[in-house]
């Protein structure tokens, strides 16, 4: 039987239970990547699928939580590539949509991938060295920032306003924060009748304001062109600083109660400096996205509290908390979704611009109408419908699409 420590955690392991629970934890990072693949399936819906069918899956339950665990880290890795190649993203890789599509647009698609993976691998291995330090330091300061939440928010707003570069830009931004903010207020905790138990209003509505626009504007478009090298054009040092930033952010987000990665990865655009641009974005936003995953595990254990969708549903499944089990699943999956990511998002791409742009937007765009009536009913429609009007609000006037994650800081600064 082998020993050894992580993170304090002491670890005993038989060959043969590890053989196990390696299937286990491959089993789950494979759903982790077809769901990443889906375009616009949030990870919360992802893993209440997968708490509703934990029950009856044969094995111990404490490997089932292992897999659950998997399947959501992996998520966070390859939700990048549909919001890379169709611009439709995960709610928590909304902030990064556009600026990345961008890229696959001018030729970088390659780039945008590896930025990404290293963002996201990044974020997993300064979590080690910071998650101690960070641990304690959140959960000393938690009272305060949980005190002063709203005023977090409302700054994170005024400067994606006040931010454009024009004053164009600038009244659009205000226009989308304030639509998207006010959606939000009267969507988020509408009841929902969708044909799965693990809907809820976050997919249509990001379908909508992030994913529908992009499609509808690329109906007129020439798709995806062929893509350059995978040659990167930020500096080491510089993606080394940026997914700091991503993983600080990330741990913000795995320990305050309200903060999603998708409204922390809005709020540290702010601190990317302009010269690094899209190529920014994408680092940053997926270092925060995937730190959130360990961070939220680590606040689990110091708060007793479940921060993401994937531990609620962890806990809803009756899979016991085996602490070193769960963070060794963590630190296999980020290893599979780090080499996924260039290799199945290379092959994404290839396929996305050999199809008929025109034919794959409109197929998109049915499955997105798709997914918000599974999900939320005939509310989730309506919700994608006037979600797509508000989307289309920052490109007319040359703001960032960022403005729209006013549909989540709006209705928590003002809860």
């Amino acid at each position: 039987m082998a020993v050894s420590t992580w993170l304090g955690v002491r670890i005993a392991v038989a060959p043969s239970a590890a053989a196990v629970a390696l299937a286990f934890i491959a089993g789950g990072a494979a759903l982790g990547v077809v769901s990443g693949l889906v375009p616009g399936l949030h990870a919360n819906n992802m893993a209440l699928l997968l708490a509703a069918g934990a029950s009856s899956v044969p094995g111990p339950p404490r490997l089932v939580g292992a897999a659950m665990l998997a399947a959501g880290t992996v998520h966070t890795f390859l939700d990048v590539v549909p919001a890379l190649s169709l611009g439709v993203p995960d709610p928590a890789m909304a902030a990064t949509a556009l600026p990345g599509h961008e890229l696959v647009l001018a030729g970088r698609g390659r780039e945008a991938l590896r930025l990404s993976a290293l963002g996201s691998g990044l974020a997993v291995a300064l979590a080690v060295p910071l998650a101690i330090p960070v641990t304690e330091a959140v959960t000393a300061l938690y009272p305060a920032i949980r005190d002063n939440l709203s005023v977090v928010l409302a700054a994170v707003a005024v400067g994606l306003v006040t931010t454009e570069g024009t004053y164009r830009g600038t009244v659009g931004a205000g226009l989308a924060l304030t639509a998207s903010g006010v959606l939000g207020l009267l969507t988020l905790d509408l009841p929902t009748g969708g044909l799965v138990s693990a809907g809820g209003t976050l997919a249509p509505l990001f379908a909508g304001l992030f994913g529908a626009p992009v499609l509808i504007e690329a109906l007129g478009g020439g798709g995806v062109p062929p893509q350059d090298d995978a040659t990167l054009a930020l500096s080491k040092p510089a993606v080394g600083g940026l997914s700091v930033a991503g993983t600080l952010s990330g741990a913000v987000v795995g320990f305050i109660p309200g903060v999603s990665s998708a409204v922390a990865a809005t709020g540290a655009l702010l601190a990317v400096p302009y010269r690094f641009g899209a190529r920014g974005f994408v680092v940053i936003t997926s270092g925060v996205n995937t730190a959130n995953t360990i961070f939220a595990l680590l606040a689990l254990r110091a708060l007793g509290s479940p921060r993401t969708g994937v531990l609620v549903a962890l806990e809803s499944s009756g899979a016991p908390l085996a602490f070193p089990l769960l963070l060794a699943s963590v630190a296999l999956a980020s290893a599979v979704g780090f080499v996924l990511v260039p290799t199945v998002g290379d092959r994404y791409l290839s396929l996305i611009g050999s199809l008929d742009y025109r034919r794959l937007s409109t197929a998109v765009l049915a499955l997105l109408l798709a997914l918000s009536f599974a999900l939320a009913g005939p509310v989730g429609v309506g919700i994608f419908a006037v979600a797509t009007v508000v989307g289309l609000l920052p490109p007319r006037f040359g703001s960032r699409r960022a403005t729209l994650m006013g549909v989540l800081l709006v209705p928590l600064a003002v809860g």
